[in-house]
């Protein structure tokens, strides 16, 4: 009796075991159905400045660094090796999207400007018009001021004015006191 009992244990033991594997193999099959309905947040990736056709025509030769950082942005790419030039590279990934990759190579005489080379620049239209799958209709923003915006600021004063501002300022300091206090 002590033996038919262990081979009931071990059959209910099998069959649980098999209604077991059974049960996880149809949840297994729910898993993947749940799965493949929710898909994962994917985000666009962007790397670099993006320089437009107008940025690139608003270049002229014998401007400064100075000036050309200030039309394009701080270049990607600088290189003590290649001290003559800047490297802009702009790439923009997005999903079910073929990536957009832009490069331009600016050259330097010296602090002065000589040319630029890369790839052909889209205008700014046609850049926020590539940029499908954007909620709502893209919109390219206003890069100028008018002259009626311009007005709504203060003129900077000539230095003969600011030589005034000056003398009604209180004397400076001729001595400043410790940083850090000795005992």
């Amino acid at each position: 009796m002590h033996v038919q009992a262990r081979s009931r244990a071990g059959l209910l033991l099998t069959l649980a075991i098999t209604a077991a594997l059974a049960g996880c193999n149809s949840l297994d099959g729910a898993a993947h159905r749940v799965a493949n309905v929710i898909t994962p947040y994917k985000i666009d990736v962007v790397q670099g400045n993006f320089v437009s056709k107008e940025q690139v025509q608003a270049l002229q030769p014998g401007m400064s660094r100075q000036q050309i950082r200030d039309i394009l942005g701080t270049p990607l790419m600088t290189s003590i090796f290649h001290a003559d030039r800047w490297e802009y590279v702009f790439t923009i990934k997005r999903p079910d999207v073929d990536p957009q990759v832009r490069k331009l190579t600016v050259y330097f005489d010296g602090d002065r400007f000589v040319r630029a080379e890369g790839d052909e620049m889209p205008s700014e239209a046609e850049f926020v018009a590539s940029l499908k799958g954007m909620k709502g209709t893209p919109k390219v923003p206003q890069l100028e001021a008018t002259e009626a915006q311009l007005a709504k600021f203060p003129t900077r004063k000539s230095p003969v004015d600011a030589a005034d501002a000056d003398a009604n300022l209180p004397p400076a300091a001729s001595s400043y006191p410790p940083l850090e206090s000795r005992y």
